[in-house]
């Protein structure tokens, strides 16, 4: 976007003035805009030129619009002098995401001329990278009649363009050759009826296109196709410096009796994490047509320091408490293949090796390991359910004995191989029986790809069959209890080791311990870091005080409402109710929070300049004079 202004002034000696330039005898101006630390704060209120608050003793105080008189008495007053801050650097107030730029190029009348257009393209400079913001032109008046005469100069150049191909037809002489040679296909002049080629060919051995093309002027058409591929050409031939006309700016002009022009320029960025500092900076030229005359001297940088709600952060560790408890267990299972109604483990069947390799390698690790003692290992078989119910209950008992046993011999052999030094305590290991495993089985099925619908849904209803041996004999009817046989019941035939252990050296079964809440501080840090989104996403089941300053932060003042409202009161929570109050327009309760917060805490007084919220308070109201 642009904004363009034309000057009609004029003056002599262009040479002299372009050296001028050039030598830094005039330059722009690039300074603070007026009053921009105390922004205008929307709300839905009437303001109330009188409020009635309460003190710090408790007691009723009228608040009025009001100012020094040349005696120093307080006098009621519906105007207030805004303050001019002069410096190249300012404070300004992050809000709901966005930060406004508030600054103003000014150009003195010196350095303007009828011939000429300066080209003032503001720099920022933000974290690291420089963006070009929109540029501000100044066109004196006859550089636009230039420019105009240019546009006429091209538009003159377009009239000239044929667009209509007709007229490259010698339409009388056309019709001339139809009424002497086919008078029949003249005779269709008159007639409104549409005639095809096919037709005219058909009638008289010519179509239209062929007539037409034959009475056609090519070499004018040939002449008028090269002009009009000419266009962007002769744009850029008569156009030299076209008008940008695209998205003026609406920012305010001011151009004083004496011809200087002041352009308030307001500029608003996103903010985002770790957003401290913006700076701002004038680049520009002097133009005549297409041609730069010279460059303009920098005025200088303006520098905005980025002030934010996030400095409210309450940075106090938040700690846990931790139940660390004396005995800890830990389960596996693994697939031990057992020969036809057998119970004697075979390492070299199957996948034996490996999967008894994994047990002994969990024994091995909780042995050697520094903070836990093993007490006993629970060892559970299970069974699949082909054949009688009590016949592999048993079968599952002496099946997990026998894994008791070799893991119980093993565990002896371990310890004496490794020398280690101290008591190890004895381990015990415990088998039992776990039966038939349908628990698996209906999951297995459930979860199967391969049996039908029909056949699950059978499943299901055998279920509810009375009896295990009954169940399975139901199960014979299913297409697929084949499929369940071979696939499905060897994975039934499992061993579930349970490991029990204890903390060395612990002797009370529980131990409390306070730790950092290590999520929390990532929270407030991603505050101190302006992540707000963030922030709330880790801080919001908290409900807390730094819950509150990220939803404020985020311009969700009502969630920040309901928390702030139920807090203990303390001066930062004032202050924060004073500036939700402020945005919702209610200035009696903004105004009583924060006389609340300054009573409490003077350097509140201070901070109240940094926050629009607060400063437009203090300013309606005289709040720091009234405290002096």
């Amino acid at each position: 976007m642009t904004f363009i202004l034309c000057a009609g002034l004029c003056a002599c000696g262009p040479a002299r003035k372009v050296e001028s330039v050039r030598s830094g005898a005039y330059v722009p101006g690039l300074a603070l805009a007026e009053d921009a630390r105390t922004p205008d704060i929307p709300v839905d209120d009437i303001l109330n030129d009188t409020l009635m608050v309460k003190d710090a003793d408790g007691r009723d105080l009228i608040i009025m619009k009001a100012v020094r008189d040349e005696n120093g008495d307080m006098v009621a007053s519906d105007v207030i002098v805004p303050s001019v801050v002069v410096g190249s650097f300012r404070n300004v107030a992050e809000r709901m995401g966005k930060v406004d730029l508030r600054f103003d190029i000014s150009i003195p009348s010196d350095l303007t001329d009828s011939r000429w257009q300066l080209r003032l393209s503001p720099l920022m400079h933000i974290m690291g990278e420089d963006v070009s913001l929109d540029p501000v032109y100044i066109t004196g008046s006859q550089y636009r009649a230039a420019q105009l005469r240019g546009y006429e100069r091209y538009e003159r150049f377009i009239a000239g363009i044929v667009t209509d191909s007709t007229l490259f037809v010698d339409t009388r002489s056309l019709e001339l050759f139809l009424k002497r040679n086919l008078p029949g296909l003249y005779a269709f002049r008159d007639d409104s009826t549409r005639v095809s080629d096919e037709q005219w060919t058909s009638a008289f051995g010519i179509t239209g296109r062929e007539a037409v093309e034959h009475y056609t002027d090519h070499f004018r058409k040939r002449m008028n196709a090269r002009k009009a591929g000419r266009k962007e050409r002769m744009f850029r031939r008569y156009v030299k410096a076209p008008i940008r006309t695209d998205a003026l700016r609406l920012d305010t002009v001011v151009v004083s009796d004496a011809g200087d022009i002041t352009y308030s320029y307001v500029q608003t960025i996103d903010t985002r994490p770790f957003l401290r500092k913006v700076e701002i900076e004038l680049q520009g030229g002097v133009y005549e047509e297409d041609r730069q005359l010279c460059s303009l001297p920098s005025p200088g940088m303006l520098t905005f320091y980025i002030s934010s709600l996030s400095t409210f952060a309450d940075t106090r560790e938040r700690y846990l408490t931790k139940v660390t408890s004396r005995r800890v267990e830990a389960n596996t299972s693994c697939y031990i293949e057992f020969g036809a109604g057998k119970s004697e483990i075979r390492e070299e069947i199957g996948m034996n090796a490996s999967e008894m390799g994994r047990i002994k390698g969990n024994i091995r690790d909780i042995i050697e390991d520094d903070k836990f003692d093993l007490d006993s290992v629970v060892i559970t078989a299970f069974a699949s359910p082909e054949g009688a119910s009590a016949s592999n209950e048993s079968l599952a008992l002496r099946r997990a004995g026998a894994a008791a046993d070799f893991f119980s011999s093993y565990t002896t052999f371990l310890v004496d191989s490794l020398c280690i030094a101290g008591d190890i305590p004895k381990v015990n290991f415990v088998s039992r029986g776990g039966g038939e495993n349908w628990r698996l089985l209906t999951y297995l099925v459930e979860n199967d790809t391969i049996i039908s619908p029909r056949d699950k849904e059978l499943y299901e209803r055998n279920l509810r069959v009375g009896g295990a041996d009954a169940r399975e004999r139901a199960l014979h009817g299913l297409a697929s209890y084949q499929y369940l046989r071979k696939n499905l019941y060897p994975r039934l035939r499992m061993v579930r080791f349970d490991f029990h252990l204890h903390r060395k050296g612990q002797v009370k079964d529980t131990v409390h311990t306070t730790i950092p809440d290590t999520l929390y501080r990532r929270g407030v840090q991603a505050i101190q870091d302006r992540d707000y989104e963030r922030a709330l996403e880790i801080l919001i089941p908290y409900r807390d005080y730094n819950t509150a300053i990220a939803f404020v932060s985020l311009g969700k003042n009502h969630n920040a409402m309901d928390i702030l409202s139920k807090l203990e009161p303390t001066p930062q929570t004032d202050y924060m109710m004073a500036v939700v109050y402020s945005r919702f327009g209610d200035d009696r309760n903004a105004v009583q929070h924060y006389l609340n917060a300054c009573n409490a805490d003077r350097s509140f007084i201070f901070r109240g300049s940094l926050d629009p919220e607060i400063a437009s308070l203090v300013k309606r109201y005289n709040l720091n004079l009234y405290d002096q």
